[in-house]
């Protein structure tokens, strides 16, 4: 099987977080002590994916690439692809199907952040499972009908997916995450749009179920998701990981700690960095954080 690479969708116009939105991208917008794409960009790393591909606006996208760069400061590869309009989430696939090249797909949404204890050996578990056709990550909610419904037998099996139902079947909503075999490009293709004009990922997603393997991937109570698109949930996101990291004194999601744990790059790629930004925070912790790693207590 080939290796899973992985999409990060960063596009949309923002509108739930207007004003701010007006003159940057809202995956640009700070989350605490970092931009919100490195939440999404850590969550694939995580996942042991190093080839990953960028899509947003024709506006947004060389800021991406002023942010990031290629990856190679974190051992990674980064593309970009341009999204003319917000036509859907699926059509993310679409646009991705060469860079993909028939391999497996890591999608996630920009403004969506995952934490929680061994949830990244988790998801280096199930991007390695080549038996399941796609993987959905649902969470509780006390808010179902705001998003993607999973109905879930009594067997613990999919049944369905609803979107935004007014009267939900379960509180599990289908989270911004999917893991899908080589054949999602092809599935979305055959899609017709909604009757918003959109490629609709809830409609790829029960196109699966209908044909294919479908597991759900349940987060338990140890875990959080944060949907970011709204000032409210933006600022509960942000307030999280002060508190985390204020708490415990490690960082959540920084790129640089994923990839020297994972053996991407050295201890003196991440001191480069670090000296480059050392009267930051994130330079200081980078310093410290290698120490660490240097000297076995990790």
């Amino acid at each position: 099987m080939k290796e899973r690479k992985g999409i990060i969708l960063a596009g949309g116009t923002g509108t739930r977080l207007y004003p701010v939105t007006n003159v940057v991208s809202k995956q640009l917008l700070p989350v605490f002590d970092k931009p919100m794409i490195y939440y999404p960009l850590a969550t694939l790393m995580l996942a042991g994916i190093k080839e990953i591909l960028i899509i947003s606006t024709p506006e947004d996208l060389p800021r991406f690439e002023r942010l990031l760069g290629r990856g190679s400061q974190w051992g990674i590869e980064i593309n970009y692809e341009i999204q003319p309009a917000p036509e859907g989430i699926a059509q993310a696939l679409i646009i991705g199907e060469e860079f993909l090249a028939d391999s497996p797909s890591a999608l996630i949404l920009g403004d969506n952040i995952f934490h929680g204890a061994g949830f990244g050996v988790k998801l280096n578990e199930l991007s390695l499972d080549s038996m399941r056709n796609l993987t959905l990550f649902a969470c509780q909610v006390h808010d179902p009908e705001r998003y993607g419904v999973a109905e879930i037998g009594a067997d613990g099996r999919l049944v369905n997916i609803e979107e935004k139902p007014e009267d939900p079947k379960s509180n599990y909503a289908v989270t911004g995450l999917y893991f899908y075999d080589a054949d999602a490009p092809k599935f979305a293709a055959d899609l017709e749009p909604s009757s918003r004009g959109e490629l609709e990922i809830t409609a790829l997603n029960n196109a699966y179920l209908k044909h294919s393997s479908v597991h759900v991937e349940k987060l338990d109570r140890g875990h959080v998701w944060f949907d970011t698109g709204t000032p409210e949930s933006l600022s509960e996101a942000s307030q999280y990981v002060q508190a985390i990291e204020h708490r415990q004194g490690v960082k959540i999601h920084c790129p640089e700690e994923i990839a020297l744990h994972k053996g991407w790059v050295s201890s003196d790629k991440i001191l480069e960095t670090a000296s480059s930004v050392a009267n930051s925070d994130y330079g200081q912790y980078l310093t410290r954080m290698v120490k660490r790693h240097n000297s076995g207590h990790y």
